[in-house]
């Protein structure tokens, strides 16, 4: 090296360092590695406890949704016998007032009892309860029917085999859905 000639850097590193000079410079590089895990962790650390709180918000929110959602059904089953029983109330009262009737007449009793069943009808519309009351002919319905006889036809009868004949006990939809088949009784094949 000529006096002029600055220092070469790569000449102070490779060799002409001390092993205390390496040994410091090997620790500080340790320390900053350290350093930079450190950092990490503790950013993780702040990141699990951010999401475990997220976590916990989430599965409560979901707990009190489940809740009000069992509420909502429990109000709408009790509310929705709360209408049909108020729907029930003038058939009620009507049965009554026709029981307070002491010298009532048979035609009394029995305009008295066709006007409630009127009224029976009329709430069991209201609250979409239709009756199951096929025709003599109609194609019997096992979904809607419920044979309770087959029975012969008479010679020379136009009716069709499994078709009603008669009904012995009307059925029920609600919201059409069975809630009671009509009884019937069905043409035999011939």
């Amino acid at each position: 090296m000529t006096p002029n000639t600055p220092p070469d850097n790569n000449s102070t590193l490779t060799g002409a360092a001390s092993p205390e000079e390496l040994e410091a410079a090997q620790a500080a590089n340790e320390a900053d590695a350290q350093s930079a895990l450190q950092a990490e962790l503790d950013a993780l650390k702040v990141k699990n406890v951010e999401l475990a709180d997220n976590y916990l918000r989430a599965k409560a929110e979901a707990e009190n949704a489940r809740r009000r959602a069992d509420d909502e059904i429990s109000k709408a089953r009790k509310f929705a016998v709360e209408s049909f029983a108020e729907s029930l109330l003038p058939v009620t009262d009507s049965l009554e007032a026709g029981l307070l009737l002491k010298d009532a007449s048979a035609q009394q009793i029995r305009e008295g009892t066709e006007a409630t069943l009127q009224q029976l009808k009329s709430a069991l519309e209201r609250n979409r309860v239709m009756a199951i009351d096929p025709a003599a002919g109609t194609k019997f319905d096992p979904h809607q029917h419920q044979a309770i006889s087959m029975v012969p036809l008479p010679a020379g009868s136009t009716q069709e085999a499994n078709t009603v004949v008669s009904v012995l006990q009307k059925g029920y939809l609600i919201a059409d859905r069975v809630l009671r088949p009509a009884l019937v009784t069905v043409a035999a094949p011939q």
